[in-house]
């Protein structure tokens, strides 16, 4: 069993560190397991809970996406209460239905903003059951199969992912639903992110994100390596073609 894991690891491990080489990632890929029931291997995430709004929401962190973030340096689990602040992230993540948090009001704002609108919101993909654990961290420590691999990206590494997987999917606002996109319905899916979002990760705004398939990463990593090698020798000749323009001296 011991040599079993050993292997696992050093396979995600693997791929983690192809991904980042291939397309230069600043930020390592991080990992995401739905699970019911908390890994025993696993530390709960233990910042501490917020103070309630007053409608009643709480969390230990202002949003979903906000663990995203925070595993970059840390392997943890969630409970759904801890994702309780954002009622966004709480349906997209199949902690609770629209018809739980349609009269919260944080929903109640970006409906009156116009942010999203109200005959569409219910129509958001989200995945379908709840589980009881999320377990976050990097990649290259996953201790069992991601469901989820999650990639910060700018818009060469997007230009390279485009390319590999021909069918990845571009979406909107609220960027949290890519994560469903991958886990329920198996599609690589990227977000130009939405301003709810960046405002509670402080994520850059160069930064997009991509959501994998964990079962889908081995063919999306070679995939990936392919496309980064092609381009290379295409940029190189694009670099060396346009020494001729170069005015003279």
């Amino acid at each position: 069993m011991e040599n079993a894991t050993n292997e696992l690891l050093t396979g995600w491990k693997t791929l983690a560190n192809e991904l980042s080489h291939s397309l230069h990632l600043s930020v390592p890929p991080v990992s995401i397991t739905f699970s019911d029931e908390s890994p025993d291997s696993v530390p709960a995430f233990d910042e501490p809970m917020s103070s309630p709004s007053d409608d009643g929401r709480a969390g230990r962190v202002p949003a979903s996406c906000v663990f995203w973030v925070k595993a970059i340096a840390a392997t943890f689990t969630t409970s759904p209460k801890d994702h309780g602040n954002c009622s966004v992230g709480r349906y997209t993540h199949g902690l609770a239905s629209f018809a739980e948090v349609a009269d919260n009001a944080d929903i109640a704002a970006l409906l009156e903003s116009g942010w999203v609108d109200g005959t569409d919101v219910g129509k958001i993909p989200a995945i379908s059951k709840r589980a009881n654990a999320i377990s976050y961290g990097p990649l290259t420590d996953a201790r069992f199969a991601p469901d989820v691999v999650l990639l910060r990206v700018n818009g060469r590494q997007l230009m390279v992912l485009s390319d590999a997987v021909p069918e990845l999917r571009i979406e909107g606002k609220p960027q949290c639903h890519i994560v469903a996109l991958a886990k329920e319905y198996n599609q690589v899916a990227a977000s130009v992110g939405c301003a709810l979002s960046r405002a509670r990760t402080g994520m850059g705004p160069d930064e997009m994100t991509v959501a994998i398939p964990g079962s889908r990463l081995a063919s999306v990593v070679q995939a990936v390596r392919q496309t980064a090698a092609v381009d290379t020798v295409v940029a190189k000749y694009a670099a060396d073609d346009a020494k001729r323009f170069k005015v003279r001296q």
